[in-house]
């Protein structure tokens, strides 16, 4: 049975990006995988995106993940603020212009002066 699928996939937009991903199992569990996607007249490619699809939606109502992914939050915002103090170190709290920061005043001698 072929690992292709064709483009798009149910459930997936014509938009959507695909990346692939290798993942190892046992031989056990990978003929289990041949068999049932054979079973249900879908690739085995297919068989794992509905299975991870399943598990992150159950995941997102997990009551240890939701504490877990708060704590992640409180850390990715403690670094921010890390980042964001680094950076005014370095460029002052001028606001950025056009994704760069913004010029420092110079006084009004000219180059070369």
């Amino acid at each position: 049975m072929s690992d292709l699928i064709s483009l798009p996939p149910s459930g997936l937009d014509a938009g959507s990006t695909i990346r692939p991903m290798s993942v190892r199992m046992t031989d056990d569990l990978r003929a289990q995988l041949d068999v049932l996607a054979q079973v249900n007249d879908r690739s085995v490619t297919e068989e794992v995106r509905l299975a991870l699809e399943r598990w992150v939606d159950q995941s997102k109502s997990d009551q240890q993940v939701q504490k877990r992914a708060d704590a992640v939050r409180a850390e990715i915002e403690r670094d921010a603020a890390v980042r964001r103090t680094a950076i005014e170190s370095i460029f002052g709290s001028t606001p950025a212009v056009g994704g760069r920061p913004a010029p420092a005043a110079r006084g009004s001698k000219k180059e070369g002066e």
